[in-house]
């Protein structure tokens, strides 16, 4: 390849088009202003941007590398479970009653992995090897169970109804966001020794099986994060609205705008998350594109096209793979710890593989994969489109029923199934972004 073909400045993103489409999905959340209110528009526009940084980290490993991760929900619940253990107050009490027995238990199960790691790879192959591992393992946990079970037990037994658990380190939240993409990158990186040599479509199932592991976890062990009882009450990184409204000269402020000092104040607040989520995924597309345009990111679209060709070429591909992967999923992860941040509660039962996996994807196919720009754009226009196709829905179907007389099988059906506008809505979307623009609505420079 000539020098002049090395040194081609990649065609931007930044085009007409491109500049409309994120005008009309702008329009969308200015409209929501409007029309409802600038509480439900910031709202929506908040989770949006999180959404958008969920897309990111997908599209770093599809759109970058081919890889098909369906496990995007266990890397989020990752980052929720980061701002717990980061910004939680500990519990002196149930640290007492067994916490130094939880960390020797966890301290032995990873020597128990270790020295299994360790017989396979010492030992010569064959029966005593075999006998070897399961032994070590299945002593190992058993010496785990003997030691971190009643830790667990005292802990839990703890004032369950308020505690139950061991709490967090009581550090500021925004800490937690890239603890949670360390969490999401160390999890990525168990997975990937493991499972990047397979097949995509058993990648896919080995990501998905993992994720519910994850959830599971979560869910049941409830000296980690209180499992279904949730943790609420996470400390913020911006002033509560009760505050602000306590404040002299907020609410000063508020009067010199005639405005309400309690819409006043939820509105400021929510411009305060959004302040920050704008500089993270700010952030996050400056290291991206740079990512995309360098050596390296020709480099991973080269293993993508062609594996075997890369592969010719002296190229790694399985470590190529194991990186880009955790890359990506650390994002997720980063992404994860915001909305937890931004909910300011952890509830491990709202994660599900439609809402955090299968949604994330739409917003990366109906962006562009392979489009970073692309992603974004999804991740707004199918958020806004998520939240609100349901209410407009019902109008809708209002509208078209309003001449049929009250109580009749059709209109009652009809006006029944707007609580599934969501699905059909996507279903559509789907369909005719794959038949008119197959590569998205940014596709790929």
């Amino acid at each position: 390849m000539s020098d002049a073909a090395n040194t081609q400045t990649p065609a931007s993103s930044i085009n007409a088009k491109n500049i409309l489409l994120f005008a009309l999905v702008a329009l969308l959340f200015v409209g929501t202003g409007f029309v409802q209110s600038w509480n439900t528009a910031l709202t929506i526009f908040n989770m949006g941007l999180i959404s958008a940084i969920m897309a990111l980290g997908v599209n770093m490993q599809w759109g970058y590398a081919g890889l098909f991760n369906v496990g995007v929900m266990g890397f989020v619940a990752l980052g929720g479970l980061a701002a717990v253990l980061v910004s939680s107050d500990p519990v002196p009490e149930a640290w007492a009653l067994g916490g130094p027995r939880i960390l020797l238990g966890l301290v032995l199960g990873a020597a128990t992995i270790l020295a299994a790691i360790l017989a396979y790879s010492r030992l010569p192959a064959g029966r005593l090897r075999m006998l070897a591992i399961l032994v070590i393992l299945i002593g190992g946990f058993a010496i785990y169970r003997a030691v971190i079970g009643p830790g667990v037990e005292a802990v839990e037994a703890y004032e369950p109804a308020s505690t139950g658990f061991l709490g967090g380190l009581g550090l500021p939240v925004v800490l937690a966001w890239p603890v949670g993409g360390l969490l999401a990158a160390g999890a990525a990186w168990i997975i990937g020794k493991t499972a990047l040599g397979l097949r995509s479509d058993y990648l896919a199932i080995a990501t998905l099986g993992i994720a519910e592991i994850i959830i599971a976890i979560l869910k049941n062990e409830d000296w980690l994060a209180r499992g279904v009882k949730n943790v609420t009450g996470i400390p913020r990184p911006v002033p509560y609205e009760v505050d602000l409204q306590a404040s002299e000269s907020f609410l000063n402020f508020a009067n010199s705008l005639g405005a309400d000092p309690v819409s006043a104040s939820t509105i400021t607040v929510k411009l305060a998350y959004a302040g920050l989520f704008i500089v993270v995924l700010g952030v996050l597309i400056w290291l991206v594109e740079k990512a995309w345009n360098s050596p390296w990111g020709r480099m991973m679209r080269a293993i993508r096209d062609n594996e075997v060709s890369a592969s010719a070429m002296g190229k790694d591909v399985k470590a190529r793979h194991l990186q880009i992967f955790i890359l990506g999923s650390a994002v997720c992860g980063l992404a994860g710890a915001m909305m937890t941040t931004l909910d300011s509660q952890l509830v491990p039962g709202t994660y599900q593989p439609l809402r955090f996996t299968f949604l994330i994807w739409v917003m990366v196919i109906v962006g562009g994969s392979g489009n970073n720009w692309g992603a974004v754009l999804g991740g707004f226009l199918i958020w806004w489109l998520w939240v609100q196709v349901e209410p407009l829905g019902l109008l809708l179907l209002q509208g078209l029923t309003a001449g049929m007389e009250e109580g009749a099988f059709l209109r009652e059906h009809l006006l029944d199934s707007a609580a599934h506008m969501r699905l059909l809505t996507m279903g559509i979307i789907l369909l005719l972004v794959l038949r008119f623009s197959p590569r998205g609505l940014i596709p790929e420079r």
